[in-house]
């Protein structure tokens, strides 16, 4: 079990370091930026964020491109999430997740599958004192994730071998051994029969989730939202119907996916 450190935001933060390492998350999970949308993102003034983006060319870890967009540069150390939807993606969920993080009083998570990882593109963190805090940007076995676990879920089953038992997926340090593989089968089995997805403990100590997967106007799966709680929280808000309130905001989530249509489907 992975245990993730406690993610608080320093009582003296810099913010001007915290908004370039924003801008690096950002260039990390969406892969392009125009100078405006990163002003917006910062809610800071153009100038500024042409500064800050000047600095993250100067050290290699941004370029802009022949459209003058800025990407990933050779000094970032993870490449992009590689779907150009998924500030779209983003932005269309941001007040579904509002909605249920206000119905939970719960931290709720938006991901997407990245190979054999689930990478966080957003959290609205619960106003609890003892909550889960914010993920943006966190890489996860989607294996153990319950958003990722969703995901997987409606993958064929050649994929699955792909991804887990390939020499590949040895070489890469995902492969799911003989004795484990057949009890994963049976519980993506059972995401899909059920339709959601849950993660006690798997990935974090203290911490369990409920995921479910997200689709477009197609069927085709483009991530996945959970609610995150403190283990000891989890039975009382799942008792008091998370169910039929992530199910609800998921309908209504998928209709605006729909509407504005997000094209990739979740992973590679």
């Amino acid at each position: 079990m992975q245990n993730l450190p406690a993610r608080r935001k320093p009582t003296y933060s810099i913010e001007a370091v915290d908004n370039a390492l924003q801008l690096l998350q950002l260039l990390r999970d969406v892969g392009s930026l125009r100078l405006k949308d990163a002003a917006a993102e910062l809610g800071v003034a153009p100038s500024t964020a042409h500064r800050l983006l000047a600095m993250l060319v100067y050290r290699g870890f941004a370029v802009q491109d022949e459209t003058r967009r800025y990407v990933p540069g050779p000094a970032m150390g993870a490449g992009p999430a590689g779907f150009s939807w998924t500030r779209q993606l983003r932005d269309i969920s941001r007040p579904h997740m509002e909605v249920l993080c206000a119905r939970t009083n719960e931290t709720v998570n938006l991901m997407i599958r990245v190979g054999t990882k689930v990478r966080f593109l957003d959290t609205v963190e619960s106003s609890n004192i003892l909550r889960v805090g914010d993920r943006q940007g966190t890489l996860l076995p989607a294996h153990k994730a319950s958003g990722g676990k969703a995901i997987l879920a409606e993958l064929e089953p050649a994929a699955l071998e792909q991804l887990f038992r390939s020499p590949n997926a040895e070489l890469a340090g995902d492969y799911i051994p003989d004795a484990e593989y057949p009890a994963f089968l049976r519980e993506l089995e059972s995401v899909r029969a059920n339709g959601f997805a849950a993660n006690f403990e798997g990935t974090e100590e203290g911490i369990s989730a409920f995921g479910m997967a997200l689709h477009n106007g197609k069927g085709m799966v483009v991530g996945a939202l959970s609610v995150a709680t403190p283990v000891a929280r989890f039975r009382p808000l799942f008792d008091a119907g998370l169910v039929g309130v992530m199910m609800e905001t998921r309908r209504q989530l998928e209709l605006d996916i729909a509407a504005n249509p997000v094209d990739g489907a979740a992973g590679s």
